[in-house]
């Protein structure tokens, strides 16, 4: 079988006992089986853990980058099938909030993915447990390893499980909206020019920085907002702008 061997040469790493339990106890919570629970120990292993351990194992890498294609191949299909009626723009704006970060790091958390994900000691450290990206990259390799486990049609059932959902608040509007986009679009629409953002200062140690960005509108500024990175402060600072701006 080809994906059996591809799956060799992945240097999964064998689970002790212990770890095996830790594995069926997922299984039970996901509502998966795996034949291979060293294909399933691979997908939990983050290249931190794989760079401290003495033996020659990989990571999860490859699994991640297989996971995002058929958990995006799955989302399409499936939004493409349900919603006859809707426009590829609009199948286009659901996908990305459902294969988006966040919902895949809440995904992940609803999964309990972080209690089983195996990492080394200086990213433990530094939270590494808990970070969305971590989270979520975890969630599309345990994909990929579904697929190369139990081939398409079983993966495609494991991820439409917990996708379904998403997609539902997405339709409801009980998502966590993407400000920034929002707020790109109203501003190009409303003033003809690009919101700018400007980092006000940063606080705290190097594992646990606050930052704090304002957004710039023609010539005035907003914020700031608030977050663990970049990313989520320049999105908390979009929030702040946006309602001001749409009156939301």
């Amino acid at each position: 079988m080809i994906f059996q061997k591809k799956a060799d040469d992945l240097r999964a790493p064998e689970p002790g006992p212990e770890r095996k339990k830790e594995l069926r106890l997922f299984e039970r919570t996901a509502g998966i089986r795996f034949r291979r629970t060293d294909l399933l120990n691979l997908a939990f292993s983050h290249r931190s853990f794989a760079h401290e351990s003495s033996r020659n194992i990989g990571n999860n890498e490859r699994l991640e980058f297989l996971g995002d294609s058929v958990l995006g191949l799955v989302v399409s299909e499936y939004l493409f099938s349900a919603f006859p009626d809707r426009t590829e723009g609009d199948l286009a704006k659901i996908k990305s909030f459902v294969v988006s970060e966040d919902s895949l790091a809440g995904i992940a958390r609803g999964l309990k993915i972080d209690n089983f994900i195996l990492i080394g000691k200086g990213e433990e450290f530094s939270g590494g447990r808990s970070k969305k990206a971590i989270l979520a990259d975890c969630l599309e390799a345990i994909i990929g390893a579904c697929f190369l486990d139990a081939g398409f049609k079983k993966c495609r059932r494991f991820i439409l499980q917990f996708m379904v959902p998403e997609i539902t608040k997405v339709l409801e509007n009980k998502h966590r909206q993407d400000f920034k986009t929002l707020l790109q679009e109203h501003v190009q629409k409303i003033f003809k020019t690009y919101p700018q953002y400007v980092l006000v200062q940063k606080t705290g140690p190097d594992h646990d920085k606050t930052f704090w960005m304002e957004v710039k509108i023609r010539d005035k500024s907003y914020g700031p907002g608030e977050g663990k990175n970049k990313k989520e402060a320049e999105q908390a600072a979009a929030s702040i702008a946006y309602r001001e701006l749409a009156g939301k």
